[in-house]
């Protein structure tokens, strides 16, 4: 048998502010025993769990490994305008006017997502 993504790794210098943000950001979970100052800190989601570790040295290049969130039961424009509200940043815009696209956002330690259209989005656009 293969193996499993068990965690996807996230470098940062604040564990716990970093994981609170993506488990509102994924309506997930920090794990029970998270505290702020903790060295790691975990996000469970409907998806992989997210584990964030603190390290000495910022982000100083664009990320090898990137997450692509696809909303459920919102537009890909009114999951942005969400994330942008909870502390994430817009860092590129790739979307077209024809409904195309996705945006390239940054969380508050600056790791580089992007957020894709809903299925519902493209369904209606011939794209699913």
């Amino acid at each position: 048998m293969a193996s499993l993504v068990r965690h996807v790794t996230i470098d940062c210098a604040d564990p716990h502010a970093l994981a609170s943000f993506w488990a509102r950001a994924l309506d997930g979970a920090l794990g029970e025993d998270d505290n702020p100052g903790d060295e790691e800190a975990v996000v469970d989601s409907a998806g992989a769990s997210l584990l964030f570790i603190r390290v000495p040295e910022g982000k100083s290049v664009k990320n090898r490994v990137h997450l692509d969130l696809q909303p459920q039961d919102r537009s890909r424009d009114e999951e942005v305008e969400r994330l942008v509200a909870l502390g994430a940043t817009v860092v590129a815009d790739h979307r077209t006017p024809d409904g195309k696209g996705w945006a390239t956002l940054a969380d508050p330690e600056g790791n580089e997502f992007c957020v894709e259209r809903s299925k519902a989005e493209r369904v209606a656009t011939g794209d699913a």
